[in-house]
């Protein structure tokens, strides 16, 4: 398992063992897992972000944290702030990670996950050109979660 996925696995741990909130001191955190403070930053910019249905908040100084919190929406609210996060264009490992955060909160099925994950693929997208990929699965992609919110 990769730094970046053990690090990101033990925060998800202590969101569930802390009821959707945990508070980390990232130096700590870092002693702790055997990497340097600057991969847990790494993490949490990257796979804790408001789009994934995160909210940090960050404290600086000696007695310094970082807070993360899983945000609570209902499905449709969930599936609201996600179209209205996505923007004029979406890469595919945004795409994806979206999704799997999706089925994570129990947003969506897995059969429809897989559907939409086939859907926005390069292999689907290949007859379009490369530079319109990510605008054509921004809109695929809002369109099919907007017609699972009904």
């Amino acid at each position: 398992m990769r730094m970046s996925d053990l690090v990101a696995q033990y925060i998800l741990e202590m969101l569930d063992e802390q009821n959707g909130s945990a508070e980390i001191k990232r130096n700590e955190l870092a002693g702790d897992l055997g990497c340097v403070p600057s991969q847990i930053n790494y993490v949490i910019t990257s796979r804790f972000t408001p789009e994934q249905g995160y909210i940090v908040e960050s404290r600086r100084g000696g007695g310094g944290y970082i807070r993360i919190s899983r945000v609570k929406m209902d499905r449709g609210t969930m599936v609201m702030h996600i179209v209205n996060s996505v923007g004029k264009s979406l890469d595919k490992a945004t795409a994806e990670a979206m999704l799997n955060n999706m089925l994570s909160a129990h947003v969506l099925e897995m059969d429809i996950a897989k559907v939409i994950a086939a859907a926005l693929s390069d292999s689907s997208l290949r007859s379009v050109e490369q530079e319109n990929r990510d605008i054509l699965r921004a809109d695929l992609f809002k369109n099919m979660l907007l017609a699972t919110n009904t």
